[in-house]
């Protein structure tokens, strides 16, 4: 006796649903973001800029927003790929309502309304907030490492850059003076043209000695900018010390150099990136900031930097909860690369309950190096006393999944744009989308 299967009706006609979203459970987190859009969010930053009446009708901005949040939430970042599932995904499908836009449309409504669609994260952590998502009892902070748009290798130190300048200008030179002097002859070959058309293999050394002046002079330009702050700096605190009657102590420093330091880099594709420290090696890339709050792992405040150090990000991470929900958080935790007399003491004055690690080891309390400072000595003895009671403990659970979320579970790993402004609110995005499929209840 045979085995009787479920019959395949492959060929056979049917009736379409009444409505696009049926084809989407009504749990799904697409309907949620449609009726955000739809009903929550506001996008008149958006739809406000289509003034003119000329040319055929632009996709709804509601569409194209929802297209754009979905994808980021789904892990589909790339214009190419969002058209793609917009043709084959059920869910896509469904927002587009059958009438897909190319890649080429999608790409460009992002270009074009960036500075938008990252000021969504305000409106949608406040309808976390709404939601009981957020209580602000304890935050943690922490940065995560993201390549560029750009490589590694296409970077170059002031040094080289000194010498390579040199040598492309010296060919250069040499070329232009062989053409000079083979004027008759250029004429004869070429006729009608001048004859002293660049050939491509020049015009390749003219660009690369074009781009590497001018990323020698933004690095001369930085370290002069940066002598003078040193200098102002100096010469402030001896106008301290002379108004105290304070004894001058040690040698005088020497003065700050001007010119830059000879491994100083600049990447030629994405000059405003940097080569950053992970643990798996060296990266061009980003310094990417995330405030989490507790409860349900809702970013609170984000910010983008192109420097190795998260220090100087304590308190501008800090500033921006209170400016995005005007409040301040209760407790603050964060790892040791946070740490200084100054973070602290801004916390304190804040009445925002610290617990930051002293050292980078097994348990926050222990420090390797000594410690001076009467802020951090008392941090250290708190995180001590407390051991695995501490706060401190939350930190790992709080926001290091966040980040493992949107890199592992998402796929996000390289930044798509290219310049720190743009970058900055493509990573206001990525949190933006991380937050509603929070709102959702996916992880």
């Amino acid at each position: 006796m045979s085995k009787e299967f479920r019959p395949w009706k492959i060929d056979e006609a049917q009736l379409l649903p009444a409505s696009v979203q049926d084809y989407v459970p009504k749990d799904h987190l697409s309907r949620l973001i449609v009726a955000l859009v739809r009903e929550e969010l506001d996008l008149s930053a958006i739809s406000g800029s289509y003034r003119s009446v000329l040319g055929q009708p632009p996709f709804d901005p509601r569409l194209m927003t929802a297209l754009l949040l979905h994808g980021y939430a789904s892990g589909l970042y790339s214009s190419r790929r969002l058209a793609r599932a917009a043709v084959e995904r059920a869910d896509f499908m469904m927002i587009v309502a059958g009438d897909p836009p190319d890649f080429r449309t999608i790409s460009e409504f992002r270009r074009r309304h960036l500075k938008g669609l990252a000021g969504l994260f305000v409106q949608v952590l406040k309808l976390a907030e709404k939601a009981g998502l957020v209580k602000l009892g304890h935050v943690a902070l922490d940065g995560t490492k993201i390549k560029a748009n750009a490589s590694k290798h296409k970077a170059m130190s002031y040094e080289r850059m000194k010498r390579r300048e040199a040598e492309l200008a010296a060919e250069v030179e040499r070329w232009l003076k062989a053409a000079e002097a083979a004027d008759r002859e250029e004429d004869r070959r070429h006729g009608d043209k001048r004859g002293d058309e660049l050939p491509d293999w020049v015009a390749d050394k003219a660009k690369r000695l074009e781009k590497i002046r001018r990323a020698k002079a933004e690095l001369e330009a930085e370290a002069a900018a940066a002598a003078a702050a040193e200098r102002r700096r100096r010469e402030q605190a001896e106008a301290e010390r002379k108004a105290k009657g304070r004894k001058k102590n040690g040698r005088t420093p020497a003065p700050p150099k001007a010119e830059p330091d000879g491994k100083a880099q600049r990447n030629f594709t994405d000059p405003e990136s940097r080569i950053l420290k992970t643990k798996d090696g060296y990266i061009q890339g980003f310094n990417a900031q995330a405030a989490v709050d507790g409860t349900a792992q809702i970013i609170v405040a984000h910010d983008l930097v192109a420097s190795q150090s998260d220090q100087d990000q304590l308190v501008p991470l800090v500033d921006d909860i209170e400016r995005n929900l005007g409040r301040k958080p209760k407790q603050a935790s964060a790892d040791a690369g946070y740490l200084s007399e100054a973070n602290l003491a801004a916390l304190a004055d804040r009445d925002i309950s610290a617990y930051i690690a002293t050292g980078r080891a097994k348990h926050p309390g222990a420090a390797k190096r000594e410690i001076t400072g009467p802020l951090t000595r008392a941090m250290r003895d708190k995180l001590k006393r407390a051991r695995w009671r501490s706060r401190y403990r939350l930190r790992k659970q709080i926001v290091e999944p966040v980040f493992g979320q949107i890199k592992q579970a998402r796929g996000f790993r390289q930044f798509l744009l290219r310049g720190i402004d743009k970058v900055k609110a493509e990573w206001a995005l990525i949190c933006t989308a991380h937050n509603l499929t929070k709102l959702a209840g996916t992880p």
